[in-house]
């Protein structure tokens, strides 16, 4: 299903379905999307999906962080007046989504993580000395799943155009940066939240000992595995990753 991106005040989202709000936090290349399936299926069950476009190349290079994402996703929680939401992130997303959760933990019901970074970076700030060549990036863009075919063109178009705009990757090397800064290896098990982890067993951005870090330092988490997966589960293995969360939601009464 296509959606229709909504205008109000400094915020762009997307939102679908009525019912116990899901809010969506996209990665630092990763489009609204890229959780289309995610949205197609809870939407239709009893969930809001709300998906807000970060402020990932908006704001000022002072505020490009981990920490001003994670504050400007609970003004977009209060202006939405939402009590509890659930948030589900996907690499730089899952990061803000554990951040706000260390900020506000009463805002936050549940939370699930994919792919996510906060304890480990390896391809989110380097590489890109080629960044001219269309061929390399295009590359790069394929190694972030098991499947290289996933990597459309139009999502290679999307990551040219980024590395090649200067201020996008001022922005991207910051935000990099930042989610080395902004290690949660502390954090996580003083936050009793229940958490999904859903990660792909190829995941060479984050690989799969990062997952299993995640899932011995929080102290309420599952952990389930989506074989032949790289860095983007809900993308890759769309109804494997339906699936196990559906489960997870109802295992938890969610």
């Amino acid at each position: 299903m296509m959606y229709r991106l909504k205008k109000e005040k400094e915020y762009s989202y997307i939102e679908a379905g009525e019912g116990t709000p899901i809010v969506v936090l996209h990665g630092l290349m990763g489009g609204l999307s890229n959780f289309n399936a995610v949205s197609d299926f809870f939407s239709s069950k009893d969930y809001k999906i709300i998906i807000p476009e970060l402020p990932i190349y908006t704001m000022s290079l002072l505020k490009t962080n981990v920490k001003s994402f994670a504050k400007y996703l609970h003004d977009f929680i209060e202006f939405k007046g939402f009590d509890e939401v659930i948030l589900l992130g996907n690499s730089l997303g899952g990061h803000i989504g554990l951040y706000h959760t260390k900020l506000y933990p009463e805002k936050v019901k549940a939370l699930i993580i994919t792919g996510s970074s906060g304890l480990y970076e390896s391809a989110m700030g380097g590489g890109y000395t080629k960044r001219s060549d269309y061929e390399v990036i295009k590359k790069k863009a394929q190694e972030v799943f098991y499947d290289p075919e996933v990597a459309t063109k139009e999502i290679v178009d999307e990551v040219y155009e980024t590395v090649n705009d200067r201020n996008k990757l001022i922005k991207t090397l910051a935000i990099a940066k930042s989610a080395i800064r902004h290690n949660m290896a502390k954090d996580l098990p003083n936050m009793n939240i229940p958490t999904c982890i859903i990660w792909g067993k190829n995941d060479t951005v984050t690989p799969p000992e990062v997952a299993e870090e995640f899932n011995e330092l929080l102290p309420d988490s599952d952990l389930y595995w989506i074989d032949k997966c790289g860095h983007a589960a809900m993308m890759e293995h769309p109804d494997e990753f339906n699936t196990i969360l559906d489960a997870w939601l109802n295992k938890r009464g969610f």
